[in-house]
């Protein structure tokens, strides 16, 4: 596509602007937007159904609302919701059926020409591509996207082409137990992630075998450290709205101690795959299959599980109590703590709506949490009543005061950075990005690196996620204030530019210019059965729309703003977008093949999500 030396710089100095604004300005939270873009009125919509909520009032709360519990809006969305009842969306959405994952590996895993005792780097790769798949295209939205938070709070991680990257049935079975508990029960996730094969190869409690006073040996504590520190209490108690709890010195009390973690790590012992506990025990009754054992819960091996009490938390298991009872009331007594909801819910709004809740907040959706049931705006309850009940607490999140509040008086500390996934998925959506085949998409192969995404599906660096929940940027207004902005740690120079040039690719949809010279390289060498026209067709956008607006640039930015930014461009970003636009020539008489007004359309788009207004999710 042929655009202007004009055009050119004013597009990257849009980009640099952008990535100066958010690095020194504020980091997002405390930006303010003026909400000067404003879309074209829509028609007016029938008498609200829900007088509490405003979720699907107009197109921009609609979007803005679809933004926090999906990974975005569609255009059909916008079209079909807007007017309608919030709380019966997300009826529907919580009695969708899940989208999995395992059944997609395998039907990737049948595209692999390569013998099984070689080397194959898209094995590896089939857990991100089903992702992908589900993630933009599941009709099971709102599950997917609390999925995805709930994985980066319990972490797996292929990061470093390991035992979980070559087996990908792993850690595509523990994808789905985050998909199928995201609208159950958080204590049934915690049991299910206890006896998951990935969970316990990644904190290495696989063939975890009793203490032996002989030769020293000790139960291995990892998974009893992180499941206290990482997925359920934290490190110090809280109260419901967050805070920590005080001692009488007025010092944060802890939550467990050194012997805490020995206790507990004996629970976590005589767990492997079923059938047989490595090459130490065999279940020769067990009808055995290698390649099944790691995408189904482990068992317990009595004889390598530790038969001394237990004492942890103030519990104290009786020995020679059985491995399935002894994990069964260990799991029992950490979700009984109190700041376990506090400490879930806090994280899950920082997932889904905001970096830094208010104790307020945090104490409405822990309650939500704790009681097990949320009343949704048109007076329908959602929940069980059990203790951890996930319909509640993501209604309790969605619909809270907070969330609905208009940016623009929601406050300048409300508001997240969206992660770079999600900002993918945004626009993949946002455009109807046609055939949706990541597998025949090599740039989403490793979206890793500070020159693409700097992130991707369950491949963090640690069992810490990609960034810390308690995180407070420095050198920023925000980190002045003591704000935590997690997603600020993978914002950097080097990251914003390779985000802006890893989406050119695709809102250019450049994929449409390949060779099959080009594709050949890029999937010959790696034993795959692609058709060629396959790869060309794989997330090309749709603007049909936006092309039609393109002789109107004011027009064409409006659309834009509603569709990704649900009318919150501030005054400054709309004036330089429409500015940019309207430098680029509808036609050029030098170059019959320069395409005007989609160039005008794509450009804009790249410029919107390039921008800190789409990079800030308020």
């Amino acid at each position: 596509m042929a655009t202007s030396y004009r055009a050119t710089a004013i597009l990257r100095t849009l980009l640099l602007g952008a990535a100066v604004a958010l690095l020194t300005a504020c980091g997002g939270e405390d930006q303010p937007s003026s909400g000067g873009g404003g879309g074209a009125a829509p028609p007016p919509p029938p008498p609200p159904k829900e007088p509490a909520s405003a979720a699907f009032e107009t197109r921009d709360s609609t979007a803005r609302f679809l933004t926090q519990a999906t990974f975005g809006p569609t255009k059909f969305d916008l079209d079909t919701l807007v007017g309608t009842a919030p709380s019966e969306w997300i009826v529907d959405q919580f009695n969708r059926a899940p989208t999995l994952n395992l059944p997609r590996i395998e039907s990737l895993l049948a595209f692999d020409e390569t013998p099984e005792d070689e080397f194959s780097e898209f094995r590896g790769m089939t857990t991100t591509l089903s992702f992908w798949t589900n993630a933009i295209a599941g009709n099971d939205q709102l599950r997917q996207r609390v999925a995805f938070a709930l994985s980066e709070i319990l972490v797996v991680s292929n990061f470093g082409g390991d035992f979980l990257f070559f087996e990908p049935r792993a850690l595509g079975y523990y994808q789905d137990i985050m998909v199928e508990g995201a609208f159950g029960n958080y204590r049934d996730i915690l049991e299910d992630v206890t006896y998951s094969p990935a969970m316990a190869y990644y904190l290495t409690y696989l063939g975890n075998r009793k203490g032996d006073p002989e030769t020293g040996r000790m139960p291995d504590e990892n998974y009893a450290r992180e499941l206290m520190q990482l997925f359920t209490i934290g490190l110090t108690e809280l109260n419901m709205d967050g805070t920590p709890v005080e001692d009488g010195n007025g010092n944060p009390v802890e939550t467990y101690d050194n012997s805490d973690i020995t206790g507990l790590a004996k629970v976590f012992t005589g767990l492997s795959y079923n059938c047989y506990f490595f090459d130490l025990s065999w279940d020769e009754d067990c009808d055995w299959d290698q390649e099944s054992e790691v995408n189904e819960p482990m068992q317990v091996y009595d004889s390598f599980h530790s038969s001394e009490s237990k004492s942890f938390l103030g519990l104290t298991i009786p020995a020679e109590t059985s491995g399935e009872d002894s994990i069964e009331q260990a799991l029992d007594h950490i979700f009984d703590q109190d700041s376990l909801p506090p400490f879930v819910s806090r994280q899950l709004i920082q997932r889904l709506v905001t970096s830094h809740p208010s104790g307020d907040y945090i104490e409405r959706v822990a309650n939500a949490f704790a009681d097990g049931t949320y009343t949704l705006p048109d007076g329908t309850d959602v929940g069980t009543g059990d203790r951890g009940d996930m319909r509640a607490t993501v209604a309790a999140i969605l619909f809270d005061e907070e969330a609905r509040a208009e940016p623009d008086i929601a406050g300048n500390t409300f508001g997240k950075i969206r992660e770079p996934i999600v900002r993918f998925a945004n626009w993949a959506r946002a455009f109807d990005a046609g055939t949706i085949s990541p597998e025949a998409t090599v740039q989403l192969w490793y979206t890793t690196g500070s020159d693409a995404l700097a992130q991707q599906p369950y491949k963090s660096p640690s069992v810490f996620n990609f960034f810390r929940p308690g995180y407070v940027a420095p050198g920023t207004e925000t980190g002045s204030r003591g704000l935590t902005m997690p997603e600020f740690q993978l914002i950097t120079t080097s990251t914003i530019a390779g985000y802006a040039n890893f989406m050119t690719f695709f809102v250019l949809n450049q994929a449409e210019g390949y060779t099959d010279e080009t594709l050949e390289n890029i999937f010959g060498f790696r034993q795959l059965s692609f058709e060629p026209e396959r790869a060309r067709s794989s997330f090309i956008a749709d603007y049909s729309d936006e092309i039609a607006l393109a002789t109107d640039p004011a027009a064409l930015v409006d659309h834009l703003d509603e569709l990704l930014t649900y009318g919150t461009l501030s005054d400054e970003t709309r004036t330089n977008i429409i500015d940019f636009i309207s430098e680029l020539p509808l036609e050029n008489e030098f170059d019959p093949d320069y395409d005007g007004p989609t160039t005008r359309a794509q450009l804009a788009a790249l410029t919107i999500l390039t921008s800190p207004d789409f990079l800030v999710q308020r």
